[in-house]
């Protein structure tokens, strides 16, 4: 199918932008993925696709429009309405609803006016818990109509009126909210540290889930894939996806963690650490190709594994949150599998790695080259037979500076002991700080800690301070 051409020229002008423009057909229904979701991200999520997916722009940006006009975010409409003008003028739902946008924003004022009179009435009488509750409806109001600097600020005082650990965990997670929809992914993990602390011991589950998938995005969007692993995967939680599906779904979930995991671990961890986890394994079965790519990639069939995941990257560049991490998480994993494959083997054929990596006229001489550079990869290229040859470490060049390494770390501590008999020989002992003070006021306290620093930085000397 050929898209008309205001949808190709609308495309164009995303990808000047700097966007991500997808042009193969996605195998995502649009219907079905936005029942996962509830609240302000599904209208995000359908702007990203309507501005990155040729197939499917008309019909994101019309459903963006519809679900704009749902909320109280004038803006957000306004922003649907533009890119779906430019991409499809003569769709029905192109046409300015200057009545909703004037009814709408008298709304929003006389709502905003009528919070902050009355938080202004609990300010002056002092009633504390009204000033809470007061912020925070402020607050909830600030984020319904898109002013999130504002939301964030009356979540911030309401933290100053709690007084029980359910009021923290609430503001926890309405300071993970707001953070997460401005894209501030370290007031994101800032957040979510305050709401793990007020966990209580009898209700932990009740906000572990927001807890982890909060972490998992802000790593995520920080480029921690690493620690969004660990996070996601070093976790238990069992809550209905209806506490979390305001930020994410199962199914992301397990794409995020499944990709993460393959980017970041070796085949042991993953079989342990993903496919025998107690409650990932359950998401996985959200998204059956993501366990498949795992399991080819545990089995050692490479290649299979690059191709499941090369069929799916049309998918994954729809994502919100994942669409930036694409290309750098897939090519961590092509680099693990190339390396991986040539660990069996003391020497392989350059054409036996472009049949199994490269694409059709092409070859992976380079992509090798490159790993060997990084030390990624311990071998050298034969040229001249057309070779991928392991380079193995000489065992007594590594033993004899190993040797060397430890008498060198023999000899600085031995000078160190050496130096600390020579000062209490000398009586150059450290003297308490508070004798010295009451023996002399004229002469300035001593300050012993500097002395202790000092004595940890001298390795493997586990000495006392003299007195």
């Amino acid at each position: 199918m050929t898209a008309p051409d205001q949808v190709l020229g609308f495309m164009t002008k995303m990808a000047d932008l700097g966007g991500v423009v997808v042009q193969d057909q996605p195998k995502l229904d649009l219907d079905l993925y936005l029942q996962n979701y509830a609240g302000r991200t599904r209208f995000d999520r359908l702007l990203h696709i309507g501005k990155t997916s040729v197939y499917l722009c008309v019909d994101a940006l019309r459903a963006a429009v519809i679900e704009a006009k749902k909320g109280h975010d004038v803006l957000c409409y306004l922003e649907a309405i533009e890119c779906l003008i430019e991409a499809a003028p003569d769709v029905p739902e192109a046409q300015r609803d200057f009545d909703w946008i004037r009814k709408t924003e008298a709304e929003n004022k006389a709502e905003t006016a009528r919070l902050e009179n009355e938080l202004k009435g609990y300010t002056n009488n002092l009633i504390k818990e009204s000033i809470r509750m007061g912020n925070e409806d402020l607050g909830k109001h600030f984020e319904d109509i898109g002013k999130f600097k504002e939301a964030t600020d009356a979540y911030t005082r309401m933290r100053h009126d709690v007084s029980t650990t359910k009021h923290i965990r609430d503001c926890g997670k309405n300071l993970v909210n707001v953070s997460l929809h401005r894209r501030d992914f370290k007031s994101v993990l800032s957040s979510v540290s305050m709401l793990a602390s007020a966990q209580a011991s009898n209700n932990e589950e009740s906000v572990k889930a927001h807890t982890v998938v909060g972490s998992l995005l802000a790593h995520l969007g920080l480029g921690n894939f690493e620690e969004a692993a660990k996070e996601l995967l070093g976790a238990n939680f069992h809550e209905p996806s209806s506490t979390y599906d305001h930020m994410a779904s199962p199914h992301d979930i397990a794409i995020y963690g499944g990709l993460l995991a393959l980017a970041t671990m070796d085949r042991e961890k993953l079989q342990a650490h993903v496919l025998e986890h107690q409650t990932f394994r359950i998401f996985l079965e959200h998204e059956p190709h993501i366990r498949k790519a795992i399991g080819f990639f545990v089995a050692a069939r490479y290649s299979s594994c690059l191709s499941i995941l090369e069929a799916s990257r049309p998918d994954f560049l729809l994502d919100i949150h994942l669409h930036k991490h694409v290309p750098e998480i897939f090519a961590k994993i092509r680099s693990k599998c190339i390396v991986q494959y040539f660990v069996p083997f003391s020497c392989v054929a350059l054409n036996t790695l472009d049949a199994a990596f490269a694409s059709p006229g092409t070859s992976v001489v380079h992509e090798v080259a490159e790993k060997i550079r990084d030390g990624s990869l311990k071998a050298r290229i034969d040229a001249k037979e057309k070779l991928l040859v392991a380079v193995e470490p000489d065992s007594r060049e590594l033993m004899q500076s190993n040797a060397l390494k430890v008498a060198r770390l023999y000899e600085k501590e031995a000078k160190e002991r050496l130096r600390r008999m020579s000062l209490a020989v000398s009586g150059l002992g450290v003297v308490d700080a508070k004798k010295a003070t009451s023996a002399d006021p004229g002469v300035p306290p001593v300050d012993e800690a500097w002395f202790d620093e000092m004595s940890d930085t001298h390795m493997g000397y586990q000495g006392t301070a003299i007195a």
